[in-house]
């Protein structure tokens, strides 16, 4: 069994159906940054649990930085709360989890020149990075080095995550690249 880590979630939010980001930003605790001709929303670094908003005039957020569906679960519900005390309407119509991008380390080295050649839809230039980016059919791309550690980036949810480890593992194992 892979020991996988999560390093963070991107997840759209629908809060509402406008948002007046002027208020927000004066509003919202710990300072908000809110620059227009920069930037069309509101960031917003919550603490605890850590993660950062970013909050736009047409009632769509994204959260991104947590580690966990539960603290981004908490994150959420803590910044409805912070919106309802500002009496901003809050009915979320939809949270959807964008990219969760995750790693391991498998206890072997990999050989990136083997599987450069075996591997369909891989890319590897070790002049300009030093990992092979793996396309895996489906929706999740790897980042795979040398020394066994992996990158598992636009996975969906937790399962496809485990789901998509395994089957590059075995893949791994097919074409012989675990030195």
């Amino acid at each position: 069994m892979l020991k996988i880590e999560i390093h963070n979630m991107v997840i759209t939010v629908q809060f509402s159906d406008r948002i007046d980001l002027d208020r927000l930003a004066s509003k919202l605790p710990n300072g908000a940054e809110y620059f227009p001709d920069n930037f069309p929303g509101v960031v917003y670094r919550m603490k605890k649990p850590r993660a950062s908003f970013l909050i736009f005039s047409s009632g769509k957020a994204t959260c991104t930085g947590t580690a966990s569906e539960k603290d981004a679960k908490e994150a959420i519900e803590n910044m409805v709360k912070l919106l309802k005390d500002m009496r901003i309407d809050v009915k979320i119509s939809k949270i959807e989890i964008q990219n969760i991008v995750a790693s391991t380390k498998l206890d072997a080295r990999l050989d990136i020149d083997k599987m450069a050649f075996e591997l369909e839809n891989s890319e590897y230039a070790p002049e300009t990075f030093p990992g092979l980016v793996y396309k895996m059919k489906g929706s999740v791309t790897f980042l795979i080095f040398g020394t066994g550690k992996i990158v598992c980036v636009g996975a969906k949810s937790t399962k496809d995550i485990e789901e998509s480890f395994d089957r590059l593992v075995k893949k791994l194992k097919e074409i012989k690249a675990l030195k």
